[in-house]
This record gives C-alpha cells, sequence and structure tokens, in this order.
C-alpha cells in the first residue's frame, strides 16, 4: 500500500463514509467484541459436548426401543412437577426427554437409555456453560425484549462497518491492490495493526457479512419479513404459531397422549432405514396437537419435516407457516430455515463451522485494531510537530 496525504475535502463521499465507519465503530465496538467472542466459543458447541458428554451416547441394540410416552413417564418420576416438552430419538444416542416452559421458566433434558429405561443425566441447562453463553450472545443476560435490541443493532452497525470498511479500503490502482492484500509481519507495530484491520478484515468480510445478517433475522422481525418478502416475489411470511387439536367433537375428553406413540410407531415402519433424529412432542393438555418432527440430517436444522396431528381423532393438521412439511417449503421458506445453519456455518458442515469461528475471531479483533488506528492518528493531531509529512489513508 503507498502512502499519500489524507483527504480533507468533506465534500467526498469516502469522507463521510469514514466518518460514519468511525463513530459506528466507537458506537458498536465493545457490543462486537463480545458477539465475536461468544461466538468463537459456540463454534463448536455440539462437538465439545460429544467429546465431554458420554452419557449422550448409548449404542444401536437389537431390542425393540421404549415408546415415547414410557420414556416420558419414567423422565417424569425423576425430574416432577415439570411438563414434558418433546422425545428425542436418534440412532447412537440417548434419547433426550426435553423439558421447557416459559411461565413458570425452567429448561432441563433428562437422558434416558431407550432401551433399558435407565436414567443416565438429569441436567439444568440454565446452569449449562454453553447455555449460559448463548444466553449472552441473544439476549445480553438481559430480558429478552431489552438485551436482544441492543445486540440486533450493534451487529446491524458491524455489517456497515464491514461494507464501509471494503469501500474504504479499495484501491485506486493495481500496484496499490497488490500491496494490500498481505499483511506485512516484519513492519512496525503501527503499520502491523493497520494491515490486521484492513487485510484481515477484507478476507472475513463476506462471511461475516452472512453472519450479521442472519444474525439480524433472528433479532429483528421486521427484518426477517423483509427478507422473506424480497425472497419470495412479494408475499407475506406467515409467523409461526402453535397447532391446537379439535374439543368440539366430545364433551368428555382426556389427553391422549398414548395417540402420540402411534404416530412414532407409524413414523418409524413408513421409513425403517430413516438414520436421522425423530422429536415427538406430547401434548401437555386437551387441546394440544401432537408434533412429529423428522431430521435426516441432525447436523443441521433446516431439512426438518414438521407434522401436526389431532390428538383424539389422528387427524393431519395442516398449517401455514414455514415449519410445515419439507416437501411444500418454497425458496423463501427455505432461507428462513436455513438462517440459523448459516448463521453458525453448519450448512457447510466442519469447514462452514471452521471459517464462522475465525470470522468471529477476527470481527472480535477488528473494533480493537480500528480503536489503536483512531487513538494513533488523535495523537498525531495533538501532536503536530511530531505528525510526519505523509501518512497512511
Amino acid at each position: 500500500m503507498g502512502y499519500k496525504k489524507p483527504i480533507k475535502n468533506k465534500h467526498t463521499f469516502k469522507y463521510w463514509i469514514g466518518r460514519l465507519h468511525l463513530w459506528l465503530g466507537l458506537l458498536s465496538g465493545l457490543f462486537v467484541v463480545f458477539l465475536g467472542i461468544t461466538g468463537c466459543i459456540l463454534a463448536f458447541e455440539r462437538e465439545i459436548e460429544d467429546a465431554t458428554q458420554p452419557y449422550r451416547f448409548t449404542e444401536t441394540q437389537s431390542k425393540p426401543l421404549l415408546a415415547p410416552t414410557q420414556l416420558k413417564a419414567i423422565a417424569d418420576k425423576a425430574l416432577p412437577n415439570k411438563k414434558a416438552h418433546s422425545v428425542t430419538y436418534q440412532p447412537g444416542r440417548t434419547t433426550q426427554v426435553v423439558y421447557y416452559h416459559d411461565s413458570p421458566t425452567y429448561y432441563y433434558i433428562v437422558f434416558v437409555n431407550q432401551y433399558t429405561g435407565e436414567v443416565l443425566k438429569v441436567k439444568n441447562m440454565d446452569e449449562d456453560f454453553f447455555r449460559v453463553v448463548i444466553m449472552g450472545h441473544y439476549y445480553l443476560w438481559l430480558p429478552p425484549q431489552i438485551g436482544q435490541p441492543i445486540l440486533t443493532t450493534a451487529t446491524m452497525m458491524f455489517v456497515f462497518l464491514l461494507i464501509s470498511g471494503l469501500i474504504l479500503w479499495w484501491p485506486k490502482s493495481k500496484a496499490a491492490r497488490k500491496q494490500r492484500f498481505t499483511v506485512k509481519l516484519k513492519s512496525k507495530w503501527r503499520r502491523l495493526n493497520y494491515d490486521l484491520h484492513n487485510v484481515l478484515g477484507f478476507y472475513i468480510a463476506f462471511i461475516a457479512i452472512f453472519i450479521g445478517l442472519t444474525g439480524m433475522i433472528m433479532g429483528f422481525q421486521w427484518f426477517a419479513k423483509s427478507v422473506y418478502w424480497a425472497s419470495s416475489g412479494g408475499k407475506s411470511m406467515n409467523l409461526f404459531e402453535e397447532t391446537y387439536s379439535d374439543t368440539t367433537y366430545s364433551a368428555k375428553l382426556q389427553l391422549n397422549a398414548a395417540a402420540a406413540d402411534q404416530l412414532w410407531a407409524k413414523s418409524l415402519k413408513e421409513d425403517p432405514s430413516f438414520q436421522g433424529s425423530i422429536d415427538v412432542h406430547i401434548p401437555e393438555d386437551t387441546k394440544g396437537a401432537i408434533e412429529i418432527a423428522k431430521n435426516p440430517d441432525p447436523n443441521t436444522y433446516w431439512k426438518a419435516d414438521y407434522r401436526y396431528f389431532d390428538q383424539h381423532t389422528l387427524k393431519k393438521i395442516e398449517v401455514k407457516h414455514v415449519f410445515g412439511r419439507f416437501k411444500n417449503t418454497s425458496t423463501a421458506d427455505k432461507i428462513i430455515r436455513m438462517n440459523y445453519d448459516i448463521h453458525i456455518g453448519a450448512i457447510a458442515g466442519l469447514p462452514g463451522k471452521i471459517l464462522a469461528f475465525i470470522a468471529s475471531l477476527i470481527a472480535a479483533s477488528l473494533p480493537i485494531t480500528g480503536l489503536v488506528i483512531w487513538i494513533g492518528r488523535k495523537k498525531k493531531k495533538s501532536n503536530p510537530s511530531k505528525q510526519p509529512k505523509t501518512q497512511i489513508n
């Protein structure tokens, strides 16, 4: 990169882009560092859990599997006075009975051997390390209605910083372009810091922009609706809503939990060679519907096939939101479904997670290296006698 006098013309486009880049960087910098570091921690959450928590695995056996209601009954004894949310099966893994509720708030997972009924672990997820990090990454450990808008706004600023950084970085000549793609490790520390900010920022910009945009989809409902509208050709996104059974056909209804076992057994017979995960959502009351979710690729979420049934009649219930039958999803539906998998890099498997980790790590460093550049320039302005005749542009 060449050296040239700084542009002081306040009427130029780059000047105002530079001003916005500076002030938005100062406003969002601390949050970006936080999001980048917590993003790095969460990048390999599943791999770390699998390596350190052996109770997650139960070897596949020739014995018949215990039915969802049987596993739920066993888990209920291990965790009394709580309502089960779902039962998850996956070959080679221990069945998980999930207890999740908003009011009162709790989140537990009971790991039960699906062949013997042995309880291997009762885990309070509110005390789980990764769960605590996730709550910080999503909500800053504040109430969601407060923390999420703060972090999503900082994410939106960061996306602008990446785009404006590319505009400011882009060289005017081929000669300058060759120099701007490499970090000069043997240069003085100020120049090294400058290169780390600009060159590394350039290399991860496109990945980080996708991470930022997917974060905005999760954090801003208006942005999610806008993305859906644009990708669907002007259609509105139907928000997820609870599905209910018909409670009007009989005056003496009781919770038909056994219906979940019938639907689960039927889903197994439909595809005996299925090696993915199956989630069975058993209703909490007489009006709830039974949900069967089959995911052919448990390492991601977007391909899951969701089906809903009336617990009293076992009739299928059609839904209009994006989390229905996979075969019926549109391109816009798939984009919304893919959002989380893109955000964490899982959409591209382990290489994608590695790229997301590297991008998050570098993203966390950018506010720090940028602050060092700004402080250096402030010192030069306050000491004009020591200021060199030329400076980095």
